[in-house]
């Protein structure tokens, strides 16, 4: 597996800008639209559980787990985005992803933000 499948983030010039800051270097906050979130739910499938709990035996990385978390983050983050582009934000500030066991099923994964038009100063 190549380093982009451990990847997220967004592009180089995206259309609604997502930092982990409360501003933006160079941009004014023009108008607070509020909290924004992307949510989704991913179950392990047995195939993995069974690999992760041998691997877990010898120690190292769990490969197939990893990459499961990178997808439901970017999946998450994607329905962010979403939601700050159709409520007519072009930027989201202070991003986090929180990250729980979602009733012994899956993982929970909640990317959340403040979703803000921002415009250059």
């Amino acid at each position: 597996m190549g380093i982009d499948e451990y990847g997220g983030g967004q592009g180089p010039e995206p259309d609604v800008l997502v930092v982990t800051t409360n501003d933006v270097p160079g941009h004014h906050v023009r108008e607070v639209i509020g909290e924004v979130f992307g949510l989704t739910v991913r179950s392990r499938h047995l195939g993995s559980q069974i690999g992760a709990g041998l691997k877990s035996m010898v120690g190292g990385e769990l490969r197939g787990l990893t990459k499961t978390l990178v997808q439901t983050r970017n999946q998450a983050m994607e329905r962010l985005v979403e939601q700050a582009r159709t409520r007519g934000a072009n930027g989201v500030l202070a991003f986090r992803f929180d990250v729980t066991e979602a009733a012994d099923v899956g993982t929970e994964v909640c990317a959340y933000g403040t979703a803000v038009v921002l415009t250059r100063e």
